[in-house]
């Protein structure tokens, strides 16, 4: 059995699941999202959780079997608090600044990187080094998130580009100098 799959989803207070089939639909504080689960995955709502099961041990019905809960789980949570990526521009004369809803980085090309936001994603530029995507859709966060980051990803040897907050850059030592006589 999945250790994920087999965990109850608790619906937390202020927050309407409702299952038709297979499209679950959350509705929240945060926003509305709806998923399709595969067919195969039976999804049940009881007074406050939903229980995902699976019909065999089919490989194929283990894999999406915790993928399913885990879908829900995300839904749910995103719904009622946002999901949040932070991201830190370094480089000198780098920076990142809004102009209405759309992203400008400056990140030593020629021209400005300019970035529009999906819908249900929101950005915000607190310092002229640091970015913050939020929103309710964690998969949207992310895959905008990963596109900034993409523009310039971070070099080993001077640790300049856009870097996530928590990650670390592994640095290289440069050239080392001409070693003998």
């Amino acid at each position: 059995m999945s250790r994920i799959g087999k965990m109850p989803v608790v619906i937390p207070a202020g927050v309407d699941v409702t299952v038709d089939g297979n499209l679950v639909t959350a509705k929240g504080p945060k926003g509305t999202l709806s998923c399709n689960i595969h067919p195969n995955i039976t999804v049940e709502k009881d007074c406050d959780t939903i229980k995902v099961t699976r019909p065999n041990d089919d490989k194929q019905n283990r894999s999406l079997h915790g993928l399913s809960r885990t879908l829900i789980a995300n839904m749910i949570h995103g719904v009622n608090e946002t999901f949040k990526k932070e991201l830190e521009v370094n480089g000198v004369g780098y920076r990142a600044e809004l102009k209405g809803k759309e992203l400008v980085l400056k990140v030593g090309f020629s021209h400005d990187v300019i970035m529009t936001a999906p819908e249900g994603v929101t950005i915000e530029v607190p310092a002229p080094n640091k970015i913050v995507i939020s929103g309710a859709d964690k998969q949207k966060v992310g895959q905008f998130a990963a596109n900034v980051r993409e523009k310039r990803p971070p070099e080993p040897y001077k640790g300049k580009g856009i870097k996530y907050v928590e990650e670390h850059i592994r640095r290289k030592e440069g050239k080392a100098g001409k070693g003998g006589k």
